[in-house]
């Protein structure tokens, strides 16, 4: 159990900055924050973060077995309430903030307060033991996960791509004589599509997720570490229009691949001239914001 559990009733009162707003995102983009756990040790600081959520969040993170575990938990659901009120302007602070979950698990801000209407936010949250992220959009649903790229995968490459990917999507990697490389494109297919980025936006749950019946590509093959400025759909089959009317992208974080994928806007369906514009923030809540680009 991680010392912050033990010492929640005792620890003496702790002083911290107060969060810097931020301005709303543009439309049709994102804005992506992330935390490396291990660059957040101080006991007071993760103490501070457990008096910001909700009873109920913090049953449930002191439940948690394992300190890595319980500490990832912990800064994800900090990380979600403290984004989200600096986009309010702070008008309603990150303890205020009540959510919902729609019949498949996607979690919803819920508004209880009258006097002023709020900004229409999504979001979405992913997490690894090594990285905690938050993706955030203003009147476009999104959904986002993070993937370390050491990731080993339970079988060979190929086997798992035939039982997922689409045809087009196994022949891409059946091109890919260097394995190393097989195995990184593998990943960054399936951060995109089988994890939470598709699936989680489009908030039906895995089972609903029609992955065979398009192909995702990246049509810039010099992959510079920013932002892989645009990710190809093609649909081969969408009777419920499931697939055509998202954008996909994907960032380097160094040692994960983050992926997005959000609903187009009204005005931009079938239109594939504007892309997904996608910005990314390092952040310790209350401490310090880097911009990474």
């Amino acid at each position: 159990m991680l010392p912050f559990s033990n010492e929640f009733f005792t620890r003496k009162l702790f002083t911290v900055p107060s969060l810097p707003l931020h301005r709303l995102p543009c439309p049709r983009e994102t804005h992506f924050w992330y935390i490396v756990p291990d660059e957040v040790n101080s006991t007071s600081l993760l103490n501070h973060y457990l008096n910001i959520i909700s009873p109920c969040e913090r049953r449930a993170v002191l439940r948690i077995n394992g300190d890595k575990q319980q500490k990832c938990a912990l800064l994800a659901r900090a990380l979600v309430r403290t984004t989200l009120s600096r986009y309010m302007q702070c008008k309603i602070m990150p303890q205020s903030l009540s959510f919902s979950k729609n019949r498949y698990g996607k979690p919803q801000l819920i508004w209880q307060h009258e006097g002023w209407i709020p900004p229409c936010l999504h979001f979405n949250i992913s997490h690894t033991s090594s990285l905690v992220a938050c993706g955030v959009t203003v009147d476009l649903q999104v959904g986002i996960d993070i993937e370390d790229k050491q990731r080993t995968l339970k079988h060979d490459v190929l086997s798992f791509a035939r039982r997922f990917f689409s045809p087009k999507e196994i022949e891409f990697l059946c091109g890919l004589t260097d394995p190393v490389i097989q195995h990184q494109e593998c990943i960054k297919l399936w951060t995109l599509k089988f994890q939470e980025a598709y699936v989680k936006a489009l908030g039906r749950g895995f089972s609903a997720a029609p992955f065979r019946n398009f192909t995702l590509s990246h049509e810039a093959k010099d992959c510079i570490r920013v932002l892989e400025p645009r990710v190809a759909v093609e649909v081969h089959s969408d009777s419920e229009n499931l697939t055509e009317n998202w954008e996909f992208a994907t960032v380097d974080l160094s040692t994960h691949y983050g992926a997005i994928c959000v609903k187009k806007a009204g005005d931009m369906e079938g239109n594939g001239n504007d892309s997904l514009m996608v910005k990314v923030w390092k952040t310790i809540p209350f401490i310090e914001d880097e911009r990474i680009f």
